[in-house]
């Protein structure tokens, strides 16, 4: 990967302090994620559009029950300290801690019943549809990016499809974005976010840094320059710059281009819009994800430069104990960011193309426990979606009156993932790749379908 380090101690436009840095290209350009893609589009001249998918991820399981699904008239010990407050879209309550979606909510669509989460603490189904333990598919089970990478291809070139911002975490499930799996690694993610205190000890074409420049330089086209100068210096000295093909030395110098620079440059962000999403709170929470509200922003910026998708994972929703004291801080953050962002897709007219989910991977549980907390709940869960040409203002489902399971409509996520590919125009029942073993694959099995509700 190509790791863009930040100063020790300083803090950059995204607000991350000591050793905070970007990271490009997780997965390298030894026949990876850039390379493959120029090839691609010379051979098949992908298309241009701006159909893409953010996924919004909450680490830790967040409280259906404080946020979009209350029960007000459930027994004190299941209701809890948060009240319901009206929408701009009749009928439909939500927390009074999310005021902001509240006003805007015939722009998003909640789904009450999301009845197939596991019990363990992965989002791996928020990026695959399926249990991390599902079998079947030889060369390992493709993430939602990589089927889009696959599939779709980026935006705009230079710009690479599949593109995350998930801060690595203490519980590395809470990080992991997803692979490339049976679909290759050329489409797993193009990793832009990077932990504190890594270490790899590589120094090779597949972990390439650029010693020395910061965030802060990336305008510096002489610096940037020099560095990857530098760069090849030390490849050619260790005979490995031959071994590089056209494609492979393209991607270098679209690196050193001004698109992916510009896109995560926020100080030419308008300083209103970046007043939108809120305050970033940079520091790590143990095994979870900072609070990175310019994360949602930087979402937008990539999608608009020709991400097709871009995942990202927001603070630490694993709330056993003070779970309201922990709510009246995170929920809030999270109403800002979400509804800014939401607010500019629609604002640059990108509604119809850009589908933003959000969601964690299980709900909590009904009954609040010694510690006023709530523990692990998988029988219901919820989802919010925005975007992508939907039918919002509405909605999906709903749970018993302690929001204990589905009471009607129960939906799992392989249809929210239908949805999605729907909206990006990839037929999910139609388009199928074989796996190493030689075995048809789908983004989704093709008796899978959209929610109706939604399309």
């Amino acid at each position: 990967m190509l790791s863009i380090y930040g100063k020790s101690g300083r803090r950059f436009c995204d607000g991350l302090s000591r050793r905070s840095f970007l990271n490009i290209g997780a997965l390298g350009l030894a026949g990876m994620n850039l390379p493959n893609l120029l090839r691609a589009e010379r051979k098949a001249g992908l298309g241009r559009s701006h159909k893409a998918i953010i996924n919004v991820l909450l680490p830790g399981g967040p409280p259906h029950q404080d946020m979009v699904d209350l029960k007000p008239d459930a027994p004190s010990n299941v209701r809890g300290e948060f009240k319901p407050i009206g929408t701009n879209v009749p009928g439909i309550q939500i927390s009074e801690y999310m005021p902001r979606m509240a006003k805007m909510m015939d722009k998003f669509a909640i789904i009450r019943s999301l009845a197939d989460s596991q019990s363990g603490h992965d989002l791996y189904q928020c990026l695959t549809a399926l249990p991390r333990n599902t079998r079947g598919m030889t060369g390992g089970i493709a993430s939602i990016g990589a089927w889009v990478s696959r599939l779709y291809g980026s935006g705009r070139s230079g710009i690479p499809a599949h593109l995350s911002l998930m801060h690595p975490t203490g519980h590395m499930q809470w990080g992991d974005p997803g692979e490339g799996g049976f679909l290759g690694r050329q489409h797993g993610p193009f990793r832009l976010a990077k932990g504190n205190g890594d270490n790899t000890g590589l120094d090779t074409v597949e972990n390439m840094t650029l010693s020395d420049l910061s965030l802060e330089r990336l305008q510096d086209r002489r610096a940037l320059r020099g560095s990857f100068d530098e760069f090849r210096r030390d490849l050619n000295d260790a005979g490995d710059f031959g071994s590089l093909d056209e494609f492979e030395q393209q991607a270098l110098g679209i690196l050193s281009s001004s698109k992916m620079a510009e896109a995560l440059d926020l100080s030419k962000e308008d300083p209103k819009v970046l007043e939108r999403y809120g305050k970033p709170d940079p520091e790590w929470r143990s095994d979870g994800a900072p609070k990175m509200t310019t994360n949602f922003l930087l979402a937008r910026r990539l999608v608009e430069v020709g991400a097709r998708y871009v995942s990202l994972n927001f603070s630490r929703w694993d709330w056993h104990s003070n779970n309201f004291d922990r709510g009246r801080v995170d929920i809030p953050m999270l109403d800002q960011a979400l509804c800014a962002l939401v607010q500019d897709i629609h604002d640059r007219g990108m509604d119809k193309d850009v589908s933003v989910v959000c969601w964690g991977e299980f709900g909590r549980t009904p009954k609040i426990n010694a510690k006023g907390g709530r523990d692990h709940w998988p029988k219901a869960n919820f989802c919010l979606l925005a975007g992508g040409g939907m039918r919002t203002g509405q909605v999906i489902g709903s749970t018993d009156k302690q929001g204990a399971e589905p009471n009607d409509r129960p939906v799992k996520f392989k249809e929210v993932f239908a949805t999605l590919f729907n909206n990006m125009g990839i037929p999910s029942n139609k388009d199928r790749i074989f796996d190493l073993g030689g075995r048809p694959q789908y983004p989704v099995e093709p008796e899978v379908k959209p929610l109706r509700e939604l399309i």
